[in-house]
């Protein structure tokens, strides 16, 4: 790269007197020292944990207001190029010294514009280029206009965490576009060997952005894209592309001599990627379950659970996500899993109100009072609500979770948090929430807990019926969507569950089972079923005007699924993975 007197390594590199020699790296990979193995080279800081480029997630981006607009200094002369060079990673073009600048949006200074340069992917293929990504998908071309933070040298810029500030442009293509303008002059001057010239290119920085939106972008902090990865750039990344001829975009990779010039994505280890005001985040909702002709709170829904991953702060495209198919073949035995604890699970004053959410019928606790412990989750947990899913009237099954592929008309999850956490760092926690799932299903029936030969047969006992009808007494007024009626009559969760056994269940890491889908869910599930008469189950479709309030299975993605193996064991660890942040309120709103 070009800064002052000195030659800045190609790409998004650091300076050729401190970076990685240019010959002993590559894009291709056939050669030794390709992406893989940048981390290996001597000085490189590849393996670092805030490196770029990265997939930018448009529904994990956070709104900025400090992201304001840009201030640009001589973006409109076409004096400013200095030459274009080809040095056989990229075609760069070098800038005047000190007459280019950038400030504003939300950088930590004023900015030197370097250069400009290139990235891009094979002739003819459109889908491969840029080196950022957007909601995964690749660009033909990435533009990055270097600069260094005015009033630092080379090395004190290299120390600053934002002592770089990278504007970066996706370059997309069309079949008629402009091919006498800026861009034609640009691309007819690539050189077709390794070498710097110094053409008249009587064009701006402006005339080759064009008619870009430079008010909607994003922010984070990374890194160069090339050896030797220096930690020190302050990204920003335009939502809108340039808009380029495919003739001319095809000059670049046909004229240098060599193609597929960009780094893979890197791992964003945690990093925050904001937007700026300007910037259209995706939508928060409203979601459901499916498009039923038969239910008209569902009716003609855009966000059905295929698309939900599309919600803002939505994870629901994890590899850790809930209801599964609990197939008993594979479960693997576990001799920590012990009995449970349940504290005020038989006090019939802790339901406070009974809620229709419109996603479900949603059972709220006294604050502080009903706790869960043992059971190997290795933490006290506080109960605070319960809710259901369900199917229909005609039979079709509700559970979310099956069990060798079978489901059963309703599942109860009782929701419970961490005690020694606050909701939000709960939701940010793989373990910091515990959901115990109980199937439901008709008191005329027996359960079969498991069909595979290494699980036992029991004939589920029933609830106490008594309870249910207090229960769904209260569905009739809460009819209407949000509605919300205080629980008057003593109804305890122990009267609901009956006497089901609580020593014999599955166990595995998960998600919630709405969106958020954030994943931070142990769960429970029992293997007997609890008993209600089918009346009374038809009450919550029938009364609540909506019915089949269950989302599909989700693959396993290599997880293990345990389960009980006698009444006793000293409690063990739980398995953990990471789990990405998001908001406290999603769990009150969003429903297992």
């Amino acid at each position: 790269m070009f800064c002052s007197s000195l030659l800045f390594c190609v790409g998004l590199g650091t300076l050729a007197k401190y970076a990685v020699g240019s010959d002993l790296w590559c894009y291709n990979e056939h050669c030794e020292s390709n992406p893989s193995h940048w981390a290996d080279l001597a000085g490189s800081f590849c393996g670092g944990s805030k490196q770029s480029p990265i997939n930018i997630k448009t529904n994990h981006a956070e709104k900025d207001n400090s992201l304001t607009d840009f201030m640009f200094v001589n973006f409109s002369s076409n004096q400013v190029i200095q030459s274009i060079q080809n040095n056989g990673h990229t075609v760069k073009c070098n800038l005047k010294k000190n007459q280019v600048e950038v400030s504003g949006g939300g950088l930590d200074g004023t900015y030197y514009a370097l250069q400009f340069h290139f990235h891009w992917g094979k002739l003819g293929d459109r889908h491969s280029g840029s080196e950022h990504t957007l909601d995964g998908e690749r660009l033909p071309m990435e533009m990055h206009i270097v600069t260094m933070k005015k009033g630092l040298d080379v090395e004190e810029a290299k120390k600053d965490p934002q002592g770089f500030a990278v504007l970066a442009f996706f370059i997309n293509e069309t079949e008629n576009g402009d091919v006498s303008g800026p861009w034609e002059k640009l691309t007819s001057n690539v050189p077709n060997d390794q070498v710097t010239e110094e053409p008249k290119l009587d064009i701006s920085i402006n005339d080759l952005i064009g008619d870009v939106n430079l008010s909607m972008f994003y922010r984070y902090m990374g890194s160069f894209t090339t050896p030797d990865c220096n930690e020190a750039v302050a990204w920003t990344v335009f939502r809108e592309p340039i808009k380029v001829n495919k003739k001319l975009i095809e000059r670049f990779p046909s004229k240098a001599g060599f193609n597929n010039v960009f780094r893979p994505v890197q791992n964003l280890a945690g990093r925050q990627v904001f937007a700026s005001p300007a910037t259209p985040l995706p939508p928060t909702g409203p979601w459901c379950y499916g498009d039923d002709d038969d239910d008209p709170h569902h009716h003609q829904c855009e966000y059905i659970p295929p698309k939900w991953y599309r919600l803002y702060k939505s994870y629901c495209d994890g590899e850790h996500q809930s209801p599964i198919n609990i197939e008993t073949k594979n479960i693997v035995v576990d001799e920590h899993l012990d009995d449970f604890t349940f504290t005020k699970f038989d006090d019939n004053n802790a339901i406070t109100t009974i809620t229709n959410t419109g996603h479900t019928v949603k059972c709220s606790l006294k604050e502080g009072e009903v706790e869960v412990s043992g059971g190997g989750l290795g933490h006290v947990y506080s109960t605070l609500q319960f809710h259901f899913h369900w199917g229909d009237t005609s039979g079709t099954p509700g559970s979310e979770h099956a069990v060798d592929s079978k489901k059963y008309p309703m599942e109860m999850h009782i929701v419970n948090k961490r005690k020694d956490l606050s909701l939000a760092n709960a939701i940010k926690t793989p373990n910091g929430l515990a959901v115990l799932g109980f199937f439901i299903e008709a008191t005329t029936s027996t359960k079969s807990s498991s069909s595979s030969s290494d699980a036992e047969t029991h004939p589920s006992p029933s609830s106490d019926n008594g309870a249910w009808e207090k229960l769904t007494n209260h569905l009739s007024a809460i009819k209407s969507i949000k509605t919300v009626v205080n629980v008057t009559e003593g109804i305890s969760i122990d009267d609901l569950l009956g006497s089901v056994n609580r020593r014999a269940y599955y166990r595995y890491n998960g998600s919630l089972t709405t969106p958020s889908c954030n994943e931070a869910v142990v769960w429970t599930v029992f293997k007997e079923t609890v008993k209600v008469d089918k009346k009374l189950m038809d009450m919550f479709p029938s009364q609540m005007e909506y019915s089949k309030v269950n989302r599909p299975k989700q693959d396993l993605h290599g997880r293990t699924v345990y389960r009980t193996t006698s009444a006793s064991g000293a409690p063990g660890p739980v398995m953990l993975f990471l789990l990405p942040a998001s908001l406290a309120a999603f769990l009150f709103k969003c429903h297992l």
